[in-house]
């Protein structure tokens, strides 16, 4: 098992090296993608800043609170990016045939078609956001327990955002219809940026038990500020591990129905 896991991660070391070649190969490009990032994020605080000028409150929710929420945003998110910027490209894998080369490697294809691209573009941005993070959490009066219940509903997000990529590969498998797919996550995940009270009850239920968007972003903040009762805390556990085995079923299936370029 020791040496499966060992052979493993020095695959991904591999593919993230060459990814890491790959990125280097233009600076301008490094520049302003980083740029871009980084403006965007700005903007997006200085709104925030902005609406809390004119009231103290918003659907419970204070200044603080909600900055820690967008910043668990940027976290979460900008994470699974680095992890899983090769899901943006299986598209081409599969309408070449590049696909079938890589399912008879033997190892297996998602450390490849999931994991094998490394974002390091997003990868130099998660560490500032990590540690603004950690400076306004700490500006709070927060239990040790509180912020390992945090930190243990951000990895369950991480484990949610793993379950959709999977998905889109799933569908890349029986459709070839990979970005459009990747582009609705992207956006529908964009709505995370502010808590799910503050859009109406059918919208922060669909958020919450069908498209678990909230327990992805909202629910961490939530439990940091003993805001999570006991049965959503188990609820967000059990929405992750479920999504996780029916994405990887779903790859199975995909699998079986996939066509080689051969037929």
């Amino acid at each position: 098992m020791f040496k499966k896991l060992k052979r493993n991660l020095k695959i991904f070391l591999l593919f993230s090296y060459q990814s890491l070649k790959t990125t280097g190969q233009s600076r301008q490009a490094i520049f302003l993608f980083t740029l871009g990032k980084i403006l965007r994020f700005v903007f997006l605080f200085g709104v925030i800043f902005l609406v809390f000028s004119k009231t103290k409150i918003i659907a419970g929710w204070s200044l603080k609170q909600v900055v820690i929420l967008y910043l668990t945003f940027n976290f979460i998110d900008t994470f699974s990016q680095v992890l899983y910027r090769e899901v943006y490209r299986f598209r081409p894998q599969v309408i070449s045939g590049n696909l079938d080369l890589i399912l008879v490697k033997p190892y297996h294809p998602f450390l490849r078609v999931l994991v094998g691209g490394v974002d390091f573009l997003d990868l130099l941005l998660l560490v500032p956001y990590f540690f603004l993070l950690l400076f306004f959490i700490f500006q709070e009066k927060i239990s040790f327990f509180s912020f390992f219940l945090y930190l243990t509903l951000v990895i369950n997000g991480l484990i949610i955002a793993t379950a959709f990529h999977i998905f889109v590969l799933a569908l890349g498998l029986l459709t070839t219809e990979v970005d459009n797919a990747i582009m609705i996550y992207r956006d529908i995940l964009n709505l995370g940026r502010f808590p799910i009270e503050i859009y109406q009850q059918i919208i922060s239920f669909i958020f919450t038990f069908i498209i678990p968007i909230g327990v992805m972003i909202t629910f961490p903040v939530k439990a940091l500020f003993h805001f999570l009762s006991l049965k959503n805390i188990i609820f967000s556990f059990f929405i992750s591990f479920f999504l996780l085995l029916l994405s990887i079923k779903s790859w199975q299936i995909g699998l079986k129905k996939y066509q080689s370029a051969g037929g």
